[in-house]
């Protein structure tokens, strides 16, 4: 996997594919930009093809390839970002055919989580994702993967560079799969010991950089927890405690925020801590009305509950930063999004803004929860 060391510019060119009307492209190649500037790589030109479908030999057709790469080269790009998927053949002929290096739309999110890591893990849950990620692409590595080895840890002198490369990512693999189950464990007693405490569980969750980070600090009052205004700041769920209207406590856990084409490796991967959310007795999805995406952003992140398992929890939408939105345009909004059939809550998180308003419907969604299991018991 490439290194941002490796890279002999920081700057970008990004190519794309219009293959549908509906696709909003401009505004995903925007949030590519947003993607790539948190990594410190400025984007410098961009070229979008309209093709019904990606060119399964190069995704762009070798032509178009040759005419990205001189046109990258001049504008002193020593990147190609691909806004989709590509697969290993695709990604080396690319490659070969524009002179530089090549990354795609889950490499570049993966870069991002690998930069936010913090702790022990985090870092096994990328890593594992990495190398899974790694496995189908090292056979393009170069002539270099297909020369026998030999020696210590290898299987005798046949063996190519390729399969022993392989082989020590599965390894890993299983290593960190081993690790990850421990952690499940653990969290799974720890749920259990909150349920025998009576305590109730909500889930923030959202489309990364909607507030949920900044929202858990005022509801919680711990100034010390972390918050940035940057993708993918939280990696790992933060759980405080956090008392209702009328006095109960509930645990409030804010976990990683989702984005559209998120790597399946990558939620298969934190799936130890994606379980917090299908395990919670309620969810808030944080979404951000001011960011001219809202609709779209809370479908992804609908996309992405219902593939965890939590799909069907109980749910409250906060719409957030109220603060940056004109004040008769919030109500409109708030309309859209009860659509769902979701209670709907305006607020700002940083002002504090309509937080009691928030709190009540939660216990009284809490309430109802607990009404409904006490009367199946």
């Amino acid at each position: 996997m490439i290194d941002l060391r490796q890279l002999s510019s920081r700057k970008a060119f990004l190519v794309a594919l219009d293959e549908d009307d509906s696709l909003d492209v401009p505004g995903s190649l925007e949030e590519m930009s947003l993607l790539l500037g948190n990594l410190g790589i400025t984007t410098t030109g961009i070229s979008i093809q309209r093709r019904s479908r990606p060119d399964p030999g190069s995704f762009i057709g070798s032509g178009k390839a040759e005419l990205v790469g001189a046109e990258a080269r001049d504008l002193g790009a020593g990147l190609i970002v691909v806004n989709g998927s590509l697969s290993p053949g695709q990604a080396a002929a690319l490659g070969r055919l524009t002179g530089l290096a090549v990354w795609d739309r889950p490499l570049v999110i993966m870069k991002i989580f690998e930069d936010r890591a913090q702790t022990g893990e985090a870092k096994l849950q990328i890593e594992l994702a990495r190398c899974r990620y790694e496995i189908p692409f090292i056979k393009g590595l170069g002539l270099q993967m297909s020369r026998p080895g030999g020696g210590v840890g290898t299987r005798g002198p046949g063996e190519t560079e390729f399969e022993r490369h392989r082989r020590k990512l599965e390894r890993r693999i299983r290593e960190i799969n081993r690790k990850i189950e421990a952690i499940r464990e653990r969290r799974k007693d720890q749920r259990k010991h909150r349920i025998r405490a009576g305590l109730a569980t909500v889930a923030l969750t959202g489309y990364t950089n909607s507030g949920k980070s900044t929202l858990l600090r005022r509801l919680s009052g711990d100034s010390d927890l972390p918050v940035a205004d940057k993708l993918f700041s939280t990696l790992d769920p933060f759980i405080r405690r956090v008392r209702l209207p009328g006095g109960d406590p509930a645990l409030f856990a804010d976990t990683v925020g989702f984005i559209r084409d998120l790597p399946p490796d990558l939620v298969t991967a934190f799936r130890a801590t994606l379980e917090e959310v299908a395990a919670a007795d309620l969810v808030i999805l944080v979404a951000d009305p001011s960011s001219g995406r809202y609709e779209k952003d809370v479908e992804v992140v609908e996309e992405v509950l219902a593939s965890i398992g939590a799909g069907t929890v109980p749910r409250i939408i906060a719409l957030n930063k109220i603060d940056r939105l004109d004040p008769e345009t919030v109500e409109p909004i708030r309309a859209l999004a009860g659509r769902s059939g979701d209670r709907v809550v305006p607020i700002s998180a940083l002002r504090g803004d309509k937080i009691p308003e928030l709190l009540s419907v939660v216990e009284e969604m809490l309430s109802m929860s607990r009404g409904k299991e006490c009367a199946s018991c």
